[in-house]
């Protein structure tokens, strides 16, 4: 008889578990429908991994880089219906596609009232310092000298040659010189640029912030009307 009782008790327990994970999926999926996005739309190497953290400490549900990754093919092509999809699973999204030229304006336009962040190094030669050095870590010979072009086309990252895929797409360096000091510092001036430019007269939906100040955590915490009782950011992948 106890051991028919048992059972009957886990079954309960099993169907109530059940009911109780659809209606949070089902509250989950209309809180994102409902909740403003927030882009961070600055460069890699600017602290967007410090900014997800961040967001995710905030209680942001963050999309995965990893799945993003795959969009890349979408952008290049100037097809943003694939990625305006894809924001549809998260509140916060950062690194590839959302910090390419042109995308920061079509998520503008799908998601209304969204939040954008534009993270910012000091200025392009620290910038360019951070992804040389990184790169050489992740693809190169860990040695600080960027990698070469075969060096990028043997990576993988999400698909093998996509290191270098990205390269050419987004800086336009030339082949025998893919972290070409001059083209690079002026893409990240110029894209800055057109960003503040975009935004120049809504300041209430641009934070440009630069995570290594010592306001600027404050900054955002008022920018996106979160609580929190800390005054600094928990820094990931510091370079």
């Amino acid at each position: 008889m106890s051991s028919k009782v048992n059972v009957s008790g886990r079954k309960i327990k099993s169907a109530i578990l059940g009911i109780y994970l659809r209606i949070r999926r089902i509250f989950n999926r209309i809180r994102l429908y409902r909740k403003p996005k927030v882009f961070v739309i600055g460069l890699n190497k600017t602290g967007t991994t410090t900014m997800a953290k961040t967001l995710r400490d905030f209680g942001f549900v963050v999309a995965s880089e990893k799945d993003a990754k795959p969009l890349f093919n979408d952008w290049v092509k100037g097809d943003f219906d694939p990625i305006i999809k894809f924001c549809k699973s998260a509140e916060a999204f950062q690194d590839s596609p959302f910090s390419f030229p042109g995308t920061y304006i079509a998520l503008d336009k799908a998601f209304p009232g969204s939040k954008f962040i534009l993270t910012i190094r000091d200025d392009e030669d620290q910038w360019y310092r951070s992804i040389t050095r990184f790169h050489s870590k992740l693809w190169g010979d860990g040695d600080g000298v960027p990698p070469s072009k075969l060096q990028l086309q043997l990576a993988t990252s999400s698909y093998r040659s996509r290191p270098w895929d990205v390269n050419q797409a987004l800086f336009k360096t030339p082949e025998n010189d893919p972290y070409n000091e001059e083209i690079m510092k002026k893409f990240y001036v110029d894209y800055n640029k057109s960003v503040v430019k975009y935004f120049e007269e809504r300041s209430d939906d641009l934070l440009i912030i630069n995570v290594g100040k010592e306001d600027s955590y404050r900054r955002l915490v008022n920018f996106l009307k979160v609580n929190s009782s800390f005054n600094e950011f928990p820094w990931e992948n510091k370079t």
